[in-house]
């Protein structure tokens, strides 16, 4: 098969049946009816920022997922992250069997995460944990089962100045009434796709330093550098906080509203435009798992709109539609854990495509996709990856 030939959800399928040829698991609800599994609707305008809803063509939904989110099993207290070296302290002897601690000292790429939760733990590419020695972003989307003993969670620093302790454990990133929040699109392609550390360091210095010439401290004064190395802290700094507010304003002063008409509308996701560019896509198994990561997401893609670039056309559904449904082909390689999930990377000449599929017991089918162009540097230094 020519997997040039077909869409999104059509390479997915395609994955799907080879993985199930060698010994793999195919999503529930058997093979797609068409190619173009999602349909794009007209946009929710913000600022420099264009949202397009996207809807299931043939409506069917797996029905209610039973995730856990980062957010929600942080405050809760059933989730822990804390630093590799104090993984003793997280692991609950069961049935007199002994304490190993495989991690030795903290580690700037490593974390360690358990979930005591009842519910299995979605984990998103991209969202924030503060404290320890340093903030991270989680590197790639998993599902964490429910109980078990700790993992070692894949992280990347955003906080090159600092290696002291703040906290002995982390939480969501928060500001305020708002929430917490998830790096920007443009950090995140670098944890995603490139994987390096360094690109990532680049990343959020650029970002800092952009976000300081949106918002100077004095409307008159001329931009001066964030006083801090984090992204979070720049986040959080009150003239950046208030740019992004303002860039998210027309979606989250009416965000009962908006989330109404997704719910009505039964939204999966949205295509995102940033000053008329088609940059991103983050799809969910359903509308309910949208909304709970819909004031994150929003902040995210907003504060991607604060910087300066290229003013392009303004883009029509259709132009949506086109960035969702082209080709996957290429490269693939795929990553998980047997039994628990599988995620996948999807390589074109101009997008990639992540997919992360659950293989949980009555949770067989994806439970999360981000699409993305590339740019620049990230299209032409893109190392070929075997397929595992």
């Amino acid at each position: 098969m020519n997997l040039t030939r077909i869409g999104l959800a059509g390479a997915a399928l395609f994955a799907l049946a080879a993985c199930e040829q060698h010994g793999g698991v195919m999503a529930a609800g058997g093979p797609l009816e068409t190619a173009n599994e999602f349909k794009v609707l007209a946009p929710i305008e913000s600022g420099n920022l264009l949202l397009f809803p996207v809807v299931r063509e043939n409506g069917k939904s797996p029905g209610a997922t039973p995730f856990l989110t980062l957010d929600e099993g942080i405050k809760s207290g059933q989730v822990e992250v804390t630093e590799a070296g104090k993984v003793r302290g997280l692991v609950r002897p069961r049935g007199g069997r002994p304490i190993v601690d495989n991690y030795g000292g903290d580690q700037v790429n490593t974390l360690v995460l358990v979930n005591n939760s009842d519910q299995p733990l979605l984990l998103l590419a991209g969202e924030i944990v503060t404290g320890g020695k340093q903030d991270r972003v989680i590197a790639k989307d998993r599902i964490v089962p429910a109980g078990g003993d700790p993992i070692d969670l894949s992280v990347f620093c955003i906080e090159p100045g600092r290696w002291t302790e703040s906290s002995s454990k982390f939480g969501a990133a928060a500001n305020g009434s708002v929430g917490s929040f998830m790096v920007q699109p443009s950090v995140r392609v670098e944890a995603m796709v490139a994987k390096s550390q360094q690109s990532v360091w680049d990343s959020v210095h650029g970002s800092i330093s952009r976000m300081a010439a949106a918002a100077p401290p004095v409307p008159s004064a001329e931009a001066k550098p964030l006083n801090t190395t984090s992204y979070a802290k720049a986040m959080q700094d009150s003239g950046v906080s208030a740019k992004v507010d303002e860039a998210a304003a027309p979606v989250m002063r009416s965000r009962e509203q908006v989330l109404a008409r997704l719910r009505e509308e039964h939204a999966v996701g949205v295509v995102v435009a940033v000053r008329g560019e088609i940059v991103w896509a983050d799809l969910f198994a359903d509308t309910e798992l949208l909304s709970r990561y819909w004031t994150k997401l929003v902040r995210s893609y907003a504060a991607e709109s604060l910087t300066e670039g290229e003013n392009h056309a303004r883009p029509a559904i259709a132009d949506a539609q086109h960035f969702l449904d082209a080709p996957t082909g290429g490269t693939e390689s795929s990553e998980g854990e047997v039994g628990i999930y599988r995620y996948r990377e999807l390589k074109s000449g101009g997008t990639e495509t992540f997919v992360l599929e659950s293989l949980l017991p009555a949770t067989r089918y994806d439970v999360h996709i981000s699409k993305l162009k590339l740019r620049g540097e990230e299209r032409r230094d893109r190392r070929p990856i075997m397929v595992r």
